[in-house]
């Protein structure tokens, strides 16, 4: 994980808390006492921001998802977590569990700072055949400590991994005695571990960030690593740090293709962070990408540091941080700041010469439909009103929309206020784009504003979209996931019209908007 320039607010913070920061053998021992933000240090409350399906803390900060894995029908999602403000400070493991990937539920602080670093972000495995020696099964996290003491003296070595374990399904965590498994060679950003089995070479591979590449490195039980090849120093967006980096296998026309996520910031195509991909193929050793053109899982605003669960087998499930370093720690929301994104399957898709991933919200969010609409043939002659069509707005709903032959047009939520949510299609730059310029409050950042185009990748007329829209936020699959964005708002009144507007003319073959429940919590 990344953080925005904060490090003298964060020393700051970690020497509020406890300096004698012994290590915490389970979450049910004492942890390390970390500051609480003062009453008056946290907004008024804003319940109409809070989110009703995505997951998002009870309060206090949150970003990157890490160790996220499924065991016995659990997903378990850990992430960065400051509980002592709602900025970034010294990171702890959060975390929280789901039995359908939409209702979550809260769970004890996993892994706190201890006197090797702060718990950066890192990954979790399943050790079925107990090669680190755990037990059978053990839960094991592999994660960055960051010293920050050690920073201070510049030796480049304040960054290394180290393990931690569990035997009763994350719910309690043993850090192990002999960390770190991996000290730093002397690289200023050596952080983001992502494990996982390659049974081909029948062997833990490490998927690790360093600085402006990735490095690869191989185990056969999860102690002892060993280098095996880096990627990347001169291909793909250079902007800014390259971090949290997944590598994954998914099929193809019974073919396999490995994918290889890297977060980037800044440096993403519409400003601030965001993650880039290549597919290509790793031979247990070298990942060879097929092609070097630039990719990106989302061209929106609000999707970065996303990895995908372990332990699902074929199926590739993806989460993001829904935010953007350049404004998360200043977004209007208390006594909570930051969410997930939906969970997404991912898969590939062939054009042309190239192959893309494409994402599309997981079929569990399909549970959370109530009422319904569908509207056929509507025929869009400059503007159409659908408030009438709809008579009541929700501030959660999907709309899925499909055309045979796609045109210039406008999606416009709207409320008294006169803010405006757009997402659109521009035939002439054949660009999907998103503008929050008009959308609500945006003062508290220069770089939120904006209207933030994507490209569309599909060829042919026809075209699709699903959006899903949750109190603050719009995710847009275009053309099967192809392309993708995702966006934050945060309207002072809630929207309560829509309207579709086409310069050209549109004909869509079929509108459905569906209002969505809150998930169980």
């Amino acid at each position: 994980m990344k953080y925005p320039l904060l490090l003298a607010l964060a020393a700051a913070s970690l020497t509020a808390c406890n300096p004698d920061t012994k290590t915490t053998d389970t979450a049910a021992t004492t942890p390390v006492v970390t500051a609480k933000a003062p009453a008056d240090s946290v907004p008024p409350a804003t319940p109409q921001y809070r989110p009703a399906f995505h997951f998002s803390l009870a309060k206090m900060w949150m970003n990157d998802p890490n160790g996220m894995v499924y065991l016995n029908g659990t997903y378990h999602l850990f992430f960065q977590h400051y509980p002592g403000g709602m900025e970034w400070g010294p990171m702890h493991w959060g975390h929280a569990t789901s039995k359908d990937l939409v209702s979550w539920q809260e769970q004890p602080i996993a892994l706190y700072p201890d006197s090797l670093g702060w718990i950066f972000s890192g990954s979790a495995v399943i050790d079925k055949d107990n090669t680190a020696g755990f037990g059978q099964n053990a839960m094991v996290a592999i994660f960055t400590h960051h010293n920050d003491p050690e920073e201070k003296k510049k030796t480049n070595k304040h960054q290394y991994q180290s393990l931690a374990y569990s035997l009763d399904e994350g719910k309690t965590w043993k850090k192990y005695d002999g960390n770190p498994v991996l000290p730093n060679p002397g690289i200023q950003d050596f952080r983001d571990p992502k494990v996982s089995w390659n049974e081909v070479a029948k062997k833990w591979v490490m998927t690790l960030a360093t600085k402006d590449r990735i490095t690869f490195y191989s185990s056969p039980n999860l102690k002892d690593w060993t280098k095996l090849s880096e990627f990347g120093e001169k291909l793909g967006a250079h902007g800014g740090v390259w971090e949290c980096p997944d590598l994954f296998p998914l099929t193809l026309n019974g073919k396999t293709h490995w994918v290889l996520l890297v977060s980037i910031n800044p440096g993403g195509p519409n400003g601030g962070s965001a993650t880039q991909y290549f597919v290509g193929q790793f031979d247990g050793k070298t990942f060879t990408p097929t092609t070097t053109t630039q990719k990106w899982v989302d061209w929106g605003k609000d999707d970065y540091a996303g990895v995908t669960w372990d332990g699902t087998g074929a199926r590739k499930i993806f989460l993001g941080w829904m935010s953007n370093w350049e404004y998360a720690n200043q977004v209007p929301t208390s006594p909570w700041r930051n969410a997930m994104t939906v969970p997404r399957d991912l898969a590939l898709k062939q054009i042309g010469s190239e192959i893309y991933l494409t994402s599309t919200p997981v079929k569990e969010v399909a549970t959370l439909g109530q009422t319904g609409q569908s509207l056929k043939n509507l025929v869009v002659k400059s503007e159409l009103s659908l408030t009438d069509k709809i008579p009541t707005l929700a501030q959660q709903f999907q709309l899925k929309v499909s055309t045979k032959q796609l045109q210039d047009f406008a999606l416009v939520l709207g409320n008294p206020k006169g803010e405006e949510l757009v997402i659109g299609y521009d035939k002439q730059a054949n660009q999907y784009y998103i503008d929050r310029s008009k959308a609500g409050q945006m003062a508290f950042s220069d770089k939120f504003a904006g209207r933030h185009p994507a490209p569309r990748l599909a060829t042919t007329p026809a075209a699709d979209l699903t959006l899903l829209f949750d109190a603050t936020s719009v995710e847009v699959f275009a053309d099967g996931g192809l392309t993708t964005m995702t966006e934050l708002f945060f309207p002072t009144q809630p929207y309560t019209t829509l309207k579709l507007k086409s310069a050209s003319g549109l004909t869509l073959d079929n509108l459905t908007y569906t209002s969505l429940k809150p998930a169980t919590k």
